[in-house]
């Protein structure tokens, strides 16, 4: 859980009180860990672009103008639901009654539901369950990647954890250095998750990135502007070795 607590270990702030979109580009998957092996890895990506822009400034949300702030950055957002530190049960935003919030402010959380719904996925549809921390992430990864959103954020409010998608074009244009990324990112996303097949997740996660692979036996070999990366599976496809350079 490395990378998760480097990038949301977040500080406690209150919530002032907005969101929008549809699901533009359809990817399908059929469950948790076909999302996982097909998205998983890019979606975690995207993370460090968050990062790398907000540093360590506390957060704050506008509801109504459907906004989040980090010290004098504003974002746009989107709530999914939240989780409950004391009863550590999930509740989507659109089943939180209470709350009496804005279909807009719903409407990417309520276009999950109907596409788990469709697809019959019971982590989108289940209005409230009992949750871990990563489930948590799972939900704004699947949301961050089925509308193309630059990141998703866990923000801690003390009683509990609101999750959102953020959109910005400086997230998204944030730069890094790609090859140690990769090399970072992919063995963390594989010791936070249970992934069933690490070759097929690192091989989407390199054609999302942009990189030309080959394949031979139980080794992955890709190129990318000058920076190559292998990578070795056992039998199992698992990932035994992983260098780049």
């Amino acid at each position: 859980m490395g990378l998760f607590k480097n990038l949301f270990n977040t500080k406690k702030t209150q919530v002032d009180s907005k969101d929008n979109n549809e699901i533009e580009n359809i990817k399908l998957f059929t469950d948790e860990n076909d999302f996982l092996e097909k998205f998983g890895a890019i979606a975690l990506d995207k993370q460090r672009n968050l990062f790398s822009v907000i540093g360590e400034n506390s957060w704050n949300v506008d509801m109504q103008k459907q906004e989040i702030y980090f010290g004098d950055l504003t974002f746009s957002i989107n709530v999914l639901g939240s989780f409950s530190h004391s009863s550590e049960t999930w509740l989507w935003i659109w089943e939180n009654k209470a709350g009496g919030y804005s279909e807009a402010i719903m409407e990417k959380a309520l276009s999950l539901k109907k596409y788990g719904e469709e697809n019959n996925i019971d982590l989108l549809k289940i209005p409230q369950f009992d949750a871990v921390e990563n489930d948590l992430h799972l939900i704004g990864m699947i949301a961050s990647e089925l509308f193309n959103s630059s990141c998703y954020y866990l923000a801690n409010y003390g009683q509990g954890t609101m999750v959102l998608t953020i959109d910005s074009e400086r997230i998204d244009k944030s730069e890094s250095e790609e090859l140690a990324r990769i090399l970072t990112v992919f063995p963390e996303f594989i010791s936070s998750f249970d992934i069933v097949n690490h070759k097929t997740a690192f091989a989407n996660y390199l054609v999302a990135k942009g990189y030309l692979i080959t394949e031979n036996r139980n080794e992955l070999t890709s190129e990318k502007n000058g920076n190559k990366i292998t990578a070795v599976f056992n039998e199992n496809n698992l990932l035994t070795k992983l260098n780049g350079y």
